[in-house]
């Protein structure tokens, strides 16, 4: 990625007893055992899918695509406005 970094989100929850991490922007999840290990397991998965995209020649597009910007040899990240939890009622 010609060392340029790359901000991202990552929501982190449980499902049972497994922990699920999830970068809105980009789209990928990735999970363990641990905090811990679901935080290193989501930079690997992160890192692993841009580092493919720059060797198919996609990483530009893509990252675009998902509201990055490049300014001064940096990626910005889509700024977040607000993340709220909200409910609607289902039949």
């Amino acid at each position: 990625m010609d060392g340029k970094e790359v901000g991202f989100t990552v929501r982190l929850f449980r499902e049972g007893e497994t922990y699920v991490a999830h970068v809105p922007e980009l789209d990928i999840s990735s999970c363990g055992d641990t905090e811990a290990e679901t935080r290193r397991n989501i930079k690997d998965a992160v890192a692993g899918f841009l580092n493919t995209a720059e060797e198919q020649g996609t990483l530009v597009q893509i990252l675009e695509e998902a509201g990055y910007r490049l300014e001064g040899g940096r990626w910005r990240e889509p700024e977040i406005v607000s993340t709220e939890r909200m409910q609607v009622r289902v039949a």
